[in-house]
C-alpha cells in the first residue's frame, strides 16, 4: 500500500468559501493499493505549499503526493515553483504524459505549469486544479504510477524480468 498525501491549493477553498471536488476526485480515481493519510486545503502560497510538501515527504515519509490546484497562469498560481524548491529530482515524463493525454481533449492542456518530481523516497506530482483535469491527469499516469512508486522505494525487480 502506498501512503499518499493530496494537498489542494485553493484561497476560497481554504477559507471555506467554496467546496472541494478536484482533492475528493483524487481520492475517488485512486485504487485500493493507496491510504489517503493526508488530506489538507491550503491557500495559493508559495512558502506554505513548499513548507506543506516537505512535512508530507520528511515528517509523514508519504510514499506519494497528488497536488491539485495552482498551476495555471496567475499571479497566484505557484504551486510548480513552490514544487521546485523541494524536489531533489524532476521527473519530466509524468507530466508530460498528462499534458500529452489533456491535448487529445483540449488545446487548453498546453497552459497547465504542473511538475513532478521526487524528495527522498517520496514522489510529488502537481495537477490542475479542477476536476476535468484532475480525472484526465489521472487517467493518464494511473497505469504506470505504481510501477514508478515500487521502484523508487525499491520494492520491485529489475525492469524486463517478469
Amino acid at each position: 500500500m502506498f501512503r499518499t498525501g493530496i494537498l489542494v491549493m485553493s484561497d476560497k477553498g481554504s477559507r471555506g468559501e467554496r467546496e472541494d471536488l478536484s482533492g475528493k476526485k483524487i481520492a475517488e480515481m485512486l485504487g485500493p493499493e493507496y491510504s489517503i493519510d493526508y488530506y489538507e486545503i491550503i491557500p495559493d502560497e508559495k512558502e506554505l505549499i513548499a513548507d506543506k510538501l516537505c512535512h508530507a515527504c520528511d515528517s509523514m515519509a508519504l510514499d506519494l503526493i497528488l497536488t491539485s490546484g495552482g498551476t495555471g497562469f496567475s499571479s497566484r498560481d505557484v504551486t510548480p515553483d513552490a514544487t521546485l524548491t523541494v524536489i531533489e529530482k524532476i521527473v519530466p515524463g509524468i507530466p508530460e504524459a498528462m499534458r500529452y493525454y489533456g491535448l487529445q481533449k483540449t488545446a487548453k492542456a498546453m497552459l497547465s505549469r504542473g511538475v513532478a518530481g521526487i524528495r527522498g523516497k517520496t514522489l510529488i506530482i502537481n495537477m490542475p486544479g479542477s476536476v476535468k483535469g484532475v480525472r484526465e491527469s489521472l487517467e493518464a499516469i494511473l497505469p504506470a504510477l505504481a510501477h514508478g512508486l515500487e521502484t523508487m522505494i525499491g520494492s520491485t525487480g529489475e525492469c524486463g524480468r517478469e
